[in-house]
């Protein structure tokens, strides 16, 4: 059964459309099949880095009051260092990288080591759980930092070639090249903002963060995933697109403290094959809509449920995650002709892209004392919120954003993205609300909670 390892992906080729009559070639003699990519090694490898992500884990036996009785100083009672290794790809020459988030997830500290031997401690500028991206920033006297120039993914087609660089194993920098295999690929993970190029190029873990570039020179991708039944490379490796990775950039270059997603207001599926038919539709492609918000972007610009979105500015859209992807490398502020399907005839409406609003005060609370809430963090929803935590615009309510481990709430079960709904038959509409039922210190607590669309009851005492 084959299962999903996060590593870095295989090698995309990109190619500028300028140059695309003289590369996209065939070899058809001896002397065309010897040719080399090292010229092409050369000129990028210096780009690519080696990012170590250093944490401090402490053994159970330490933090566990019985070991310390039974066995006293004989256990050892510190905190042990720990590195991980994963591939990082220079973007500008006053040393701003680009990697996968998971390289650096609760790193305690950040290095990179450059290919000439040179080490530097590096500052996390910008992250982003979910489209698996992170900005660091390293600094030298002066500069001067090999680069990568960031080139267009959407000029990649499937069989160009690619080449893809990275540190599998920890055993150094290697390259391996490959072709590309599909283009706008989803459902590589869960909860992924997923569209992904797909490579043949050889991935193996150490290569996350890595580059993927074209015949050009160019990054076209930022290597990620593998599908794999051993931990190894079976051909199927998986790149985030480099117009994805631009607007992160320039995110991070703007100051940013997080990365914000265009706000349309509308909710979407994709579209199965036994619904095509019945929509009207030749192929079993593009993002139906079911919800539209009152107010929002989607309804003043004319969406309607039933509608679906096959095209953004002409490019095809596959499915709702390429409608996000669409969406997000157009970039907030500006306005995008969507191609929207219905009882298949189609027509266009302009959709303007806006940051989502924060209808009303978060008001967050972190919730103590003796009741089945203590150390439960909880805000009031609105639609920046619910876009943050990956949860339906059109959710309203009180949620639950964490859980502090070992408390009260964590012990009985709560988790992020909770909505809590009702406590005591009173319904909870405001984080006020949900602490003035607190205060009252009930004997029995009878509690609603919405959990992924399902109701949930609970009863505690």
């Amino acid at each position: 059964m084959l299962r999903l390892a996060l590593v870095c992906l295989a090698t995309l080729i990109t190619v500028s459309p300028a140059r695309a009559e003289t590369i996209r070639q065939v070899p058809d003699t001896a002397a065309e099949m010897q040719l080399s990519f090292a010229p092409l090694v050369k000129k990028t490898a210096n780009a690519v880095v080696n990012v170590y992500a250093d944490k401090r884990v402490t053994p159970f036996y330490s933090r566990d009051p019985f070991f310390e009785e039974f066995f006293g100083q004989q256990m050892p009672n510190r905190s042990q260092k720990q590195s991980s290794l994963g591939s990082g790809v220079i973007v500008s020459s006053d040393g701003l990288i680009v990697t996968n988030n998971h390289v650096i997830a609760n790193a305690d500290g950040i290095r990179v080591a450059l290919s000439d031997g040179r080490e530097f401690a590096a500052n996390l500028v910008l992250k982003d759980e979910r489209l698996d991206l992170a900005v660091l920033r390293i600094q030298a006297p002066g500069g001067g930092f090999s680069f990568l120039p960031v080139g267009d993914s959407d000029a990649v087609e499937v069989g160009d070639l690619v080449l893809a660089i990275g540190n599998p194993f920890g055993v150094g920098q290697t390259v391996t090249s490959g072709i590309v295999s599909g283009l706008a690929r989803n459902r590589i993970g869960e909860g992924d903002f997923s569209f992904f190029i797909q490579t043949d190029a050889s991935i193996n873990p150490g290569n996350s963060g890595g580059a993927l570039i074209n015949v050009a020179g160019e990054l076209i991708g930022i290597n990620t995933a593998i599908v794999s039944s051993g931990g190894g490379s079976n051909g199927i490796g998986f790149a985030i697109p480099a117009n994805l990775v631009k607007v992160f950039i320039a995110a991070a270059q703007g100051g940013e403290q997080g990365f914000t997603r265009p706000y349309i207001g509308a909710s979407f599926e994709a579209v199965t094959s036994d619904m095509a038919e019945a929509l009207g539709l030749k192929v079993a492609r593009g993002a139906l809509v079911t919800k539209v918000i009152a107010g929002s972007p989607a309804e003043k610009a004319g969406l309607r449920p039933g509608e679906v979105v096959v095209a953004v500015n002409g490019r095809a859209v596959e499915h709702p995650d390429a409608l996000g992807y669409r969406l997000t490398t157009a970039g907030l502020g500006t306005t995008v002709k969507i191609t929207v399907s219905e009882n298949g005839t189609e027509r266009d409406v302009d959709l303007k892209l806006e940051r989502s609003p924060e209808s009303r005060p978060k008001d967050e609370r972190l919730i103590d004392g003796r009741n089945p809430f203590a150390g439960a963090l909880v805000a009031n929803l609105s639609p920046r919120l619910a876009e943050t935590m990956q949860m339906p615009v059109e959710a309203q309510g009180v949620v639950v954003e964490d859980v502090a481990r070992g408390s009260p709430a964590g012990r009985l079960g709560f988790a992020p993205r909770d909505i809590i709904v009702n406590v005591n038959g009173v319904d909870i509409d405001s984080t006020e609300r949900l602490q003035s039922v607190i205060d009252n210190q009930p004997d029995f607590w009878r509690v609603e909670i919405e959990r992924d669309g399902r109701r949930i009851r609970q009863f505690f005492r």
